[in-house]
């Protein structure tokens, strides 16, 4: 079936054309770099141009997409300094969402997440990278909610998933992160345990700049 400009424009068929963009992005079944047009699109997905159209420029909006004027649409290649400016911005964010955590004292689903943290930490079964990994976007996400602040969050979702296109499947990356992420995000919880928020916000900044030391090596490596 063909779809047009005519296609009625709904909520929920613009949140839809949104979602599958995104998750295409994401999952890297568009690969950075790659073009994107708006007929292409619509056709894979079975949905109206117009909706599509719109995730597309939200996606540019967001910096998913690139759109280069006489060129086309294409998916974001994220350079080194957009990884920096995404840092400098999760430090203010999360610095922030630390604080307020470590004022209001730990949510009942953050220390359902330490906990799963400690488990992975103690257990003499090899680790399982994708799962521990699921489990840290947990983590700072429920920290968020803790929080108190859904602004926040919504502001981290998108940093988060941006950050994340640089080194999606990179298991050299997971192998060398994981195990010391599970340790930095226990300390993390144990600030905000305490209700010690200095220390809720330092911890937090010494984890993000020990990630992105990480990244910026395996990308510059030789």
């Amino acid at each position: 079936m063909s779809h047009d400009d005519t296609t009625i424009d709904a909520p929920m068929e613009r949140d839809l054309a949104y979602d599958r963009v995104r998750q295409s992005i994401l999952s890297r079944q568009l690969a950075a770099g790659s073009a994107v047009s708006e007929r292409g699109l619509s056709e894979a997905l079975g949905l109206g141009r117009t909706p599509v159209r719109e995730a597309i420029k939200t996606l540019a909006q967001e910096g998913f997409l690139e759109i280069v004027p006489m060129r086309g649409t294409f998916v974001r290649q994220l350079t080194l300094q957009d990884l920096r400016e995404i840092h400098e911005v999760r430090l203010g964010l999360e610095g922030i969402a630390s604080v307020l955590a470590a004022q209001r004292g730990p949510s009942e689903e953050l220390r359902q997440c330490a906990q799963q943290l400690w488990a992975m930490q103690a257990s003499t079964v090899p680790l399982n990278t994708d799962a521990a990994q699921k489990l840290g976007w947990h983590f700072h996400e429920a920290i968020f909610r803790a929080a108190g602040n859904q602004r926040l969050l919504a502001l981290y979702r998108n940093l988060r998933a941006q950050s994340g296109l640089a080194l999606q499947h990179n298991e050299h990356y997971d192998r060398l992160r994981v195990p010391e992420a599970i340790g930095e995000h226990l300390h993390i919880y144990a600030a905000i345990e305490a209700q010690d928020a200095d220390a809720a916000q330092r911890r937090t900044w010494d984890h993000l700049t020990g990630a992105l030391q990480t990244k910026l090596r395996l990308l510059t490596a030789p």
